[in-house]
């Protein structure tokens, strides 16, 4: 079960902030390359669920929102500010999509069902 801090507003979290430094979308994996335990300590709540979740494994940014129970702009504020530490790490988005293997799982995928 996610852990929520209800008395606390989203708009503390972001500064009021809805816009990112870098396009985050909801497939974007991050992680934490070099966990600080020192550094956790000092974070709010929020962010500091979302930096142990980052920490166990590469998570998208839609995994990240639904695991610490925060919306996804909120979640996508909270990750741009812990990558603008060098704490989080935004893996790039490939965009080199074969669509032809897609569509032959897609077809194999029908086949099977």
């Amino acid at each position: 079960m996610p852990m929520t801090y209800w008395k606390v507003r989203p708009y503390v979290l972001t500064a009021g902030r809805t816009r990112t430094r870098q396009p985050l979308l909801v497939h974007t994996l991050v992680s934490v390359p070099h966990y600080d335990a020192v550094f956790a300590s000092g974070l709010l709540p929020e962010a500091r669920t979302l930096y142990e979740h980052a920490r166990r494994a590469a998570r998208s940014v839609a995994e990240l929102s639904a695991a610490c129970g925060m919306s996804l702009g909120v979640t996508r504020v909270v990750v741009d500010d812990l990558a603008a530490t060098d704490r989080l790490m935004i893996h790039a988005d490939h965009h080199n999509v074969d669509f032809r293997l897609l569509e032959r799982l897609r077809d194999g995928l029908r086949k099977l069902a």
